[in-house]
Order: C-alpha cells, then structure tokens, then sequence
C-alpha cells in the first residue's frame, strides 16, 4: 500500500462519511474517523497522518508501544480497542489517550489508578456485546447502569461513551437494529451522565447504518490500509 493509495483510501472514505452524513440530516464535522491500523507499519501511520488522520486505534498492546516510539514527534490521538488484559492495564494507562474495550470494574480501577497524575484523565468507553455474541467481549444493557456509575466515579478516567460490535447482518435495517439498541442505552443513561458524547460503532461493512444511528467515532481499517497481516501481531 503505498503513500498515495492510503491518501487517496482516506479521501474516499471521508466523502463516504460526508455523503451517509448528508443522507440522515447530521454534521460530518460530529463523526470522527479513527483509522485502525492494527498490523500495520508506522511507515504506514505516517502517511496516513501526513494525509491529515490523527486518530489511530490499536488492538495489540507491544506493537502499539513499539509504533508510538516510533512516530512519538507526531500528535497522534491513540485509542485502545482490543481486550484488556490485567497484567497490560498500566502500559495502556500510560501511552493512550482513549480505551474503547472496558467492561469489567477491575479494569477501569488498574486504569484509574495507574493513569499518571500529570497526564489528563483517560477517556473511557464501555463495550456493550449489543448482539450477546458468546465470543464477544461486553457488558449486557442490562449490566451498564451499574458499571457506568462505578467507571464514572474513579478519579482518574472520563465516562465519554459506548462501544459495540454488533454481528453482521446483510441488510441495512438488519445493521440499524443493534446499533439502535446501543444509541437508546447511551440516552437512557445520559440523564445520570450528561457528559456522554461518544458511540464507537461502525466498520466498513455497517457504515452508513452506524450514521444513521447517531455513531459519533467509526472504525476503519481495511479500506484505509488495505488487508491485514495478522502473522507479526503482539
């Protein structure tokens, strides 16, 4: 993948967010694109942030340490969306900026408390297992009520959202249901936090589905990047 197919990838697939933005009355402006560069070179990044991407999520931690050492001189917002494990909470406490992927109290304690003081507080999205897939990671809707008021109260991380992967579906209204289900729990619970701003949802496959529900950050990866190398990941 060279330099001018990524930047001409991140053309197409903003104009795809501006056209699905146009499509259902809503601001491009409020979709963040965050390019998922799991298996990729930072040579790759850094092309893609010279193309003006800022916002990179990573789901294997020591190849994600490894490209922020190498592209360190640049203001690249990192997210981690993979599984946590315990023994990892405080390498992602410290070199990310966001977490998509917490759902368990244990969890966003390790990150609370191994967040350094001088960083400012981590911003922390709950995975919801929206289509209660038994190989998914996630809460139940039925779970997050709770687990949102515990994550809220620790000192050091910032409530911003939900998170989902929903399983696939072949039609759009078939997309849009689970997507719906995780907008509908994001407003039930605004009330009690109205700094709730974000729905992590949407992939290539479900994009104009996740528009349409309200997605305010959506992952892509392969279109960006083309397919992925899964025989180095860490």
């Amino acid at each position: 993948m060279t330099a001018s197919h990524i930047a001409r990838n991140l053309s197409e697939v903003r104009q795809q967010i501006d056209t699905c933005c146009a499509q259902y009355q809503r601001n491009s402006a409020d979709v963040t694109l965050l390019a998922v560069s799991k298996t990729k070179p930072a040579e790759l990044l850094k092309e893609a942030y010279d193309a003006g991407q800022r916002d990179f999520g990573e789901n294997y931690l020591q190849e994600s340490l490894d490209k922020q050492q190498e592209l360190a001189d640049l203001d690249i917002i990192w997210h981690f969306i993979g599984p946590i494990q315990s023994n990892k909470t405080r390498a992602i406490a410290e070199n990310f900026h966001w977490v998509h992927s917490v759902d368990r109290l244990k969890v966003a304690r390790r990150l609370s408390e191994q967040r350094p003081t001088e960083l400012p507080p981590l911003n922390i999205c709950l995975q919801v297992n929206i289509s209660a897939e038994e190989s998914k990671s996630g809460i139940t809707i039925d779970e997050l009520p709770e687990l949102a008021r515990e994550v809220a109260a620790l000192p050091n991380l910032t409530l911003r959202g939900l998170m989902a992967i929903p399983a696939p579906a072949d039609t759009l209204e078939a997309q849009r249901e689970p997507l719906a289900a995780l907008r509908q729990a994001l407003e039930a619970i605004k009330d009690e936090h109205p700094q709730l701003d974000t729905l992590s949802m949407g992939m290539s496959g479900d994009l104009e589905a996740a528009i349409a529900e309200g997605s305010t950050m959506v992952r892509i990866g392969t279109a960006i990047f083309g397919a992925r190398d899964y025989s180095k990941q860490a």
